[in-house]
């Protein structure tokens, strides 16, 4: 089945360029032109994916992107930034963006980055779904961190990255490997993001002091769990 993707530009022939762009990679693509209307149509159908431009008519694609975080936690978002926007693209992952395109980019990565999140789409069958982290449980297939009766439900970026390092539990992991495995890249700005993630991890994690992430400056980290 082709995968769904939420397209939200309001410049007409950039809009027309990805669409056309992703329908012939074989995907399903509904392009909206101002933020209000691409969360009509985010709550009229089912999406896959959703790209959403930053600078949008009557709502802009951040509070665009904290809407659709308020519907789904699971979701990936990719922004579509100007160059001039480097810090505001830190906020875009405060407010759950999982990864971002500054214009011009070449469509060929683009859809690498559509595929890299379409492609995990969770734990596979025979993987345990299931990690207990000291008193938390966390689903990787839900992305939803449970401990006694409080769920969190984590975005797909925040679970990919606490899957990696579960899977690497009291071992640290540079943030070289970490950005290069998720991310593609390790440039300058992917890092600040990875930060931010971080920072979320930890306040979702503080619940049970023999569960951390240790941050080793400037070289990686490392999830802890003390028995």
């Amino acid at each position: 089945m082709k995968k769904h993707i939420l397209l939200v530009e309001d410049d007409e022939s950039l809009g027309f360029v990805i669409k056309d762009s992703l329908e012939n990679n074989d995907y399903m693509v509904h392009l909206s032109t101002d933020g209000e209307i691409g969360l009509k149509d985010f709550d009229s159908k089912a999406f896959d994916l959703c790209i959403l431009d930053v600078m949008l008519p009557k709502m802009d694609g951040f509070s665009l992107a904290e809407k659709i975080r308020q519907r789904s936690k699971m979701t990936p978002i990719i922004f579509l930034t100007a160059k001039g926007m480097q810090e505001d693209k830190l906020e875009g992952f405060k407010i759950g963006g999982d990864d971002y395109m500054t214009k011009p980019f070449s469509m060929e990565e683009l859809i690498y980055r559509i595929e890299v999140f379409l492609r995990r789409g969770g734990a596979s069958e025979k993987e345990n779904t299931v990690r207990f982290l000291g008193l938390y449980s966390f689903d990787l297939n839900s992305f939803t961190l449970t401990l006694d009766d409080h769920q969190q439900k984590l975005t797909r970026r925040e679970a990919e990255i606490l899957q990696y390092l579960s899977d690497r539990k009291d071992t640290l992991v540079k943030r070289e490997e970490l950005l290069i495995a998720l991310w593609g890249d390790d440039d300058y700005f992917k890092g600040r993001s990875l930060d931010v993630f971080i920072s979320k991890l930890r306040k979702y994690l503080k619940f049970d002091e023999n569960v951390d992430i240790e941050n080793y400056h400037g070289v990686g980290f490392k999830l802890v769990v003390k028995e």
